[in-house]
């Protein structure tokens, strides 16, 4: 069975439809991710044999997350891009989406950088900093509509600092498996918004935060 057809079968079976051009892109993109990945550490699961958890939890929990986006044509920061999900399969899924990924480790930063060109993905960005120096761009406060990252390590610290970069009324995705709730990590600016169950088989799990629209 091909990567696309298992793809496809994987997504039926997490009650998505995706259409063949979607299908396209995330069977594009995983190719690519499973070529750099014998090179460069880009994720521990086990893309080369394309097994059903790696498929399910790097292409089908992003695109199963797209349905909770504020708007069509969301602006998103993803902190700590790595492999590329769940940022990358957002994109493929809702395209009108502008999309900036911020990958501190050079290698990885050019990984996202061939994607973005291969795939032409337009209105992408990568920022190969770390996310801490965005900090101080002015620009960048209050500017997106949700903050993406993949929760393997994050603290109220952390999203203190994060929330800098959403507008008021926006939100943060966290995403992962033994992540804390959003109700355990909310605070002055932050309050829990939504919990979602994205894959059962998996216990993979999409915690929303949403910021303040009133400035405290």
């Amino acid at each position: 069975m091909s990567i696309r057809e298992k793809l496809a079968k994987r997504a039926s079976k997490a009650g998505l439809s995706l259409s063949g051009g979607v299908i396209d892109g995330l069977n594009a993109y995983f190719d690519l991710l499973r070529k750099w990945n014998r090179k460069v550490s880009l994720t521990a699961l086990p893309v080369e044999d394309a097994g059903d958890e790696a498929i399910d939890r790097l292409l089908i929990e992003p695109v199963l997350a797209t349905k909770y986006l504020p708007a069509a044509d969301a602006t998103v920061l993803d902190i700590g891009s790595g492999g590329g999900s769940p940022a990358i399969p957002m994109k493929l899924a809702a395209g009108e989406i502008s999309l900036r990924m911020v990958e501190s480790k050079t290698r990885k930063a050019a990984f996202l950088r061939e994607v973005v060109r291969t795939l032409e993905l337009d209105r992408t960005a990568v920022d190969a900093v770390r996310f801490e120096e965005l900090l101080s761009r002015p620009t960048l406060h209050d500017a997106v509509d949700v903050v993406t990252m993949r929760a393997v390590r994050v603290d109220r610290k952390t999203l203190a600092e994060l929330q800098s970069f959403v507008r008021p009324g926006g939100f943060l995705f966290l995403f992962g498996t033994a992540a804390p709730t959003a109700a355990n990590l909310a605070g002055p600016h932050l309050a829990p918004a939504a919990s979602h169950l994205l894959l059962s088989q998996w216990g993979s799990r999409l915690e929303i935060l949403k910021k303040s629209s009133v400035r405290l």
